[in-house]
């Protein structure tokens, strides 16, 4: 008898006949013997439309309230949830995170999980509960409720699954595993069976969709097998987890951010310093920063560009527009028209030529790069926005990357 962790994104749970779907597969492992820890996220569009409701009295709430509104969605979700597995005849109590045990810190609308007590969630699972917990959530010193950011549910299903030693965490999604590409752009992308938690990392980090970045690297440090796979068929999935294979895929897949921006400080003075200082005071405000591109010197000065998150573009421009006289910079432009595209595979860092091979798809489908970033496992590219869809195919065709089977060969 082990402990098992399911999470049911929003699809998984937007109506009645998906809930109790869900309910039978968390049934199934509870009927092994398994004790069962169900994470659910809010329904469909639930969080979207609640943002929606939020403008129409405040275009610019604070962050706090913020997460008090959009916490409600998981909460419905895990009393419907419970009502259904209370309906089929099993014992089951909902939790919301705090009552969960889930501490966070003080990051509104992006908080991350400091300590879990696990207390509460043990004393259930040995009376024999399900327990199904409120994905998304936690609470702060202040006795605040606080959302982990978008696809924080992933998170907390890999944090839960790590506090209680779990044998292992499903990851129940709209897809059939992690594919080569996105099937919606990509209509031949592979589905791999397996994939090493940096290539899942750099993939969810770089806009693909099936898994949030911060639960890859919970599950790569606790050492914890994440099996990603659709809760609407029986389909086999793709398992995430330290991968040793003698020879690791040359490139694993190709991924599509649209959610960013370019942002320009033209003029900076040539001098030591100049860049720590403006990287410093968008760490202060918290804004992660991505590639970043500084221009050789001329005339005593130089530009630095780099990309943010488009949420986080506001807030950008406002910090360096406020400090434009400390950084001794001319002007600060930006573009939001822009798309990352990415190849990732822990195959390239003993293979050369595997960049020249992607410029040579984007020249072949006249595509123009922007600005470029590497790493041993990752080449990412900034292109226009309009070019993304079509950028992604001409690298997936041109790594031939629809001939990979289900083994990931």
């Amino acid at each position: 008898m082990g402990i098992v962790v399911q999470k049911y994104g929003g699809t998984s749970v937007a109506d009645k006949e998906r809930i109790f779907r869900a309910a039978r597969r968390a049934i199934s492992e509870y009927e092994k013997g398994n004790k069962v820890v169900v994470v659910v996220s809010a329904q469909g569009d639930t969080t979207d439309e609640l943002i929606e409701k939020a403008k129409e009295i405040n275009e610019n709430p604070s962050k706090r309230e913020m997460d008090m509104l959009l916490s409600t969605g998981e909460q419905i979700s895990i009393a419907l949830m419970a009502m259904a597995i209370e309906k089929l005849g099993y014992p089951v109590i909902s939790l919301t995170g705090w009552q969960a045990g889930i501490k966070t810190d003080s990051h509104y609308s992006n908080a991350r999980i400091i300590e879990i007590d696990t207390e509460r969630l043990q004393r259930e699972l040995d009376k024999r509960n399900i327990v199904v917990v409120a994905g998304f959530q936690g609470i702060n010193k202040y006795d605040d409720i606080t959302t982990l950011g978008r696809g924080g549910s992933d998170t907390t299903a890999v944090a839960l699954a790590a506090a209680l030693k779990a044998d292992k965490c499903e990851i129940y999604t709209d897809v059939d595993g992690v594919y080569t590409a996105d099937p919606r752009i990509v209509p031949n992308a592979s589905k791999l069976k397996e994939i090493s938690y940096d290539e899942m990392l750099e993939l969810a980090t770089l806009g693909a969709k099936v898994l949030h970045n911060r639960s890859v690297e919970l599950a790569k440090k606790y050492n914890i097998p994440l099996v990603v796979r659709s809760s609407f068929n029986d389909i086999e999935g793709t398992i995430v987890k330290e991968v040793n294979s003698v020879e690791k895929l040359l490139v694993s897949g190709v991924a599509c951010d649209k959610d960013i921006a370019r942002v320009a400080v033209i003029g900076v003075e040539n001098v030591p310093g100049k860049a720590f200082q403006i990287f410093s005071l968008l760490a202060k405000e918290n804004i992660n920063v991505d590639i970043i591109l500084q221009s050789i010197g001329r005339e005593k000065t130089k530009d630095i560009s780099f990309t943010v998150s488009k949420s986080n573009l506001k807030q950008t421009l406002d910090v360096l527009t406020k400090n434009l006289h400390v950084i001794g910079a001319k002007d600060i432009t930006y573009a939001d028209n822009v798309a990352k595209v990415s190849i990732v595979g822990a195959g390239m860092v003993n293979n050369p030529g595997v960049a020249a091979k992607m410029f040579e798809a984007l020249y072949d489908a006249g595509i123009n790069i922007e600005m470029i970033s590497t790493s041993e496992i990752k080449i990412s590219v900034l292109i226009d926005e309009k070019d993304a869809e079509k950028a992604v195919r001409a690298i997936h065709d041109k790594f031939k990357l629809h001939l990979l089977n289900s083994n990931g060969k």
